[in-house]
């Protein structure tokens, strides 16, 4: 099972396009070492000739010119076989709007955000001879390749940012914020890039995994505010913070996991760069994204 992160960054990419903060002027400095990242989206492949999409993000058209085995073979052709989304917010599903050219593929969500999808007249855009939004009910596989099999299951979360109301609600478990389970013979893979706490159920889950890519978004909790780039903290944006008490890299350094890797990594977020909280990430084993890393499962024969 080979892993391609299309993107590595969380809604709005780094650098973000009115932003100013130290990472977003460091990615835009050709001589610094931080490189600019696009927004979140993990592709996945069997045999490197047809591949599925988790999530559809702003920046698909850029990401899959920037990563060739995603090339069309022929005049007109993809190698893209299906795409997952994981939730309703624009960073994951504007890029379903690039993908509209008459093109076949296979479109897998969970019920409530293909309604999301259905009540948007724009997204009739994706021409639905060719394109067909599959409602898989949480907790029951499906097949997005040949030979691979899928299951979505709910995390804690909260509905779209556009969706909200004076009554939002964070932490609710229902099909709006989902998790994407991958299994393929006994390797077994997580990508889980929006999530508000792990709970105990879900660190069940996860126990034992082969590989995980979780919700990097923040460092801390009080990130964006302490940085003067917003005044939410990280829960309150449906995201649990890498650090701190109950932080994710705490549950997750419990939970016998090989290969841990953040994605969705918001703008602000101070791993992006050489920093004592970069540190401290590798320092405990887990990893984080960046556009073009590509991870490999061996599969036993």
């Amino acid at each position: 099972m080979r892993f391609l992160v299309l993107g590595a960054a969380a809604g709005g990419g780094l650098p973000q396009w009115n932003c100013g903060c130290l990472n977003c002027n460091m990615a835009r400095d050709p001589s610094a070492a931080l490189r600019p990242q696009t927004q979140s989206s993990l592709a996945v492949t069997l045999d490197g000739e047809s591949w599925t999409i988790m999530n559809a993000s702003p920046d698909i058209r850029q990401q899959l010119i920037d990563n060739r085995p995603l090339s069309p073979k022929s005049l007109r052709d993809t190698p893209i076989e299906s795409v997952i989304i994981t939730n309703g917010d624009i960073d994951h599903i504007a890029g379903l709007l690039v993908l509209r050219e008459s093109q076949g593929f296979k479109l897998f969500t969970s019920p409530s955000v293909a309604n999301i999808l259905g009540d948007n007249p724009i997204f009739r855009a994706l021409n639905p001879a060719f394109v067909a939004i599959s409602a898989a009910n949480l907790d029951h596989p499906f097949q997005p390749l040949a030979g691979m099999s899928a299951t979505l299951f709910a995390v804690p979360g909260k509905v779209p940012l556009f969706m909200e109301t004076d009554d939002l609600q964070i932490g609710i478990e229902d099909d709006l914020t989902i998790g994407v389970e991958i299994v393929v013979g006994d390797a077994r893979a997580y990508y889980i890039p929006g999530c508000a706490q792990i709970t105990d159920a879900l660190a069940a889950r996860l126990d034992g995994a082969s590989l995980v890519f979780f919700d990097g978004t923040v460092f801390s909790d009080d990130e964006m505010i302490v940085t003067g780039t917003g005044h939410k903290t990280g829960r309150r944006m449906g995201h649990i913070p890498i650090s701190g008490a109950e932080g994710s890299l705490e549950i997750l350094s419990r939970l016998n996991i090989p290969r841990k890797i953040y994605v969705h990594i918001n703008n602000t977020n101070p791993i992006w760069r050489h920093s004592p909280e970069r540190d401290f990430v590798l320092e405990h084993g887990f990893e984080i994204a960046r556009d073009g890393m590509e991870v490999t499962l061996a599969l036993d024969p």
